[in-house]
């Protein structure tokens, strides 16, 4: 009796210490977790807008104890020095989020947070990255619309118009992608297996069957028609060779022979 006890006060106090480790564990990685979202923090403020909406008095400022500092980092966000740039992109990015008079303010600071991660190094990556950010939210909106459809028409127009979107983004990325890079591309050559006797080759190698020097020569000299005769639209067949004419009598005599 007293051996089992033993036994089973082992057991909770193993399942103890294993829950407490796990606990130790979590913890851990939620102040890992903490660490770098302050770290991220630190590297790049938060960069947002505050919307006023007074009937058809729209406002739209600088989410920032600092007018001066938040407009530093919206322009930093936008990889312009540019005011009229920023004014116009602002304006653009306002009116994408508009529901009819009123702007919505999360969809607005939501395309400048999108904005922001792509990381545009010039104003022309700017402007891609505010159509990128436009194109994400208009395929969330087709894939809500395509979880609520209520006929197959609905279905078939919501999805044609996701696939369009979705494909939109992948170009814009790879778009964005080639101006990065300077359109170019470079290949890696990791790992070559070579057997014995062999040759290693890189490029490409057009290998033509070689045949034997006569053969060869004759079938391509058959294989090549005559030049056109002049003053003619015509080019002769080449020749297959005379044919024998067949006398059904000559043959019948040979045979009684």
């Amino acid at each position: 009796m007293a051996a089992r006890q033993t036994k089973q006060h082992n057991k909770e106090k193993a399942l103890r210490e294993v829950k407490e480790e796990a606990l130790r564990e979590v913890a851990a990685a939620e102040r890992a977790a903490i660490e770098k979202y302050l770290a991220r923090l630190k590297a790049k403020p938060l960069v947002r807008f505050k919307v006023s909406n007074n009937g058809g008095d729209r406002q739209i400022r600088f989410d920032h104890p600092d007018k001066v500092v938040g407009q530093a980092l919206v322009m930093d966000a936008l990889a312009s020095a540019d005011g009229d740039f920023l004014n116009g992109m602002v304006s653009q990015l306002a009116n994408a989020n508009s529901h009819g008079q009123d702007i919505d303010e999360r969809g607005l600071n939501f395309m400048l947070s999108v904005i922001k991660g792509i990381e545009p190094r010039d104003q022309l990556e700017a402007m891609l990255a505010a159509q990128m950010a436009a194109v994400h939210v208009a395929s969330m909106t087709l894939a809500r619309r395509l979880a609520n459809v209520e006929d197959i028409p609905q279905q078939d127009s919501a999805e044609r118009a996701f696939n369009k979107l979705t494909r939109t983004f992948a170009m814009q990325m790879e778009a964005l992608k080639r101006y990065r890079t300077g359109a170019e591309q470079k290949v890696t050559l990791q790992h070559v297996s070579v057997a014995e006797g062999g040759q290693a080759i890189v490029g490409n190698v057009t290998q033509t069957p070689r045949k034997n020097g006569q053969e060869q020569a004759a079938q391509e000299k058959a294989a090549t028609p005559p030049p056109a005769r002049p003053n003619t639209n015509v080019v002769p067949m080449p020749s297959m060779g005379k044919r024998k004419e067949h006398d059904p009598l000559s043959m019948r005599r040979k045979s009684t022979k």
